[in-house]
């Protein structure tokens, strides 16, 4: 019978000394592999304390990397425990970031607005005097 990962314990291993990863509700023990990984290292660790089931999924492992994971199984989450996952998390954040992109637009176009304005405002004013 597999192992049981609290949510706890999972969300704690997201070190480069203890590093667990979620696929498809099983979690692996990464942290020998993460300097082997082809794409480096920070694409794991991107995905630390959340579901990478969509991010594993989205890039297309091989047939040679599924075979790597029964190496590194150590258990089921535990059935109650909800995580996003991590794309869902950068969603959260691209919130965040729509904001940051509109105010940097207001950055540019306020000032230019009241550019403008000014250039009328003396234009009219000189030019009715």
């Amino acid at each position: 019978m597999p192992k049981t990962i609290t949510l706890e314990e999972f969300k704690a291993s997201n070190t480069r000394d203890k590093f667990y990863v979620l696929l498809h509700g099983k979690v692996y023990d990464v942290t020998k592999f993460l300097d082997e990984h082809p794409g480096g290292d920070e694409v794991v660790l991107a995905e630390a304390g959340q579901d990478a089931t969509e991010a594993f999924e989205d890039v297309g492992h091989s047939d040679e990397a599924r075979a790597l994971l029964p190496n590194f199984y150590i258990g089921d989450l535990e059935p109650n425990a909800s995580l996003k996952s991590g794309a869902a998390a950068r969603q959260e954040t691209s919130g965040v970031s729509n904001a940051v992109e509109h105010g940097s637009n207001l950055m540019y176009f306020v000032p230019l607005g009241l550019l403008g304005a000014y250039f009328a405002w003396r234009y009219y004013s000189t030019g009715s005097a």
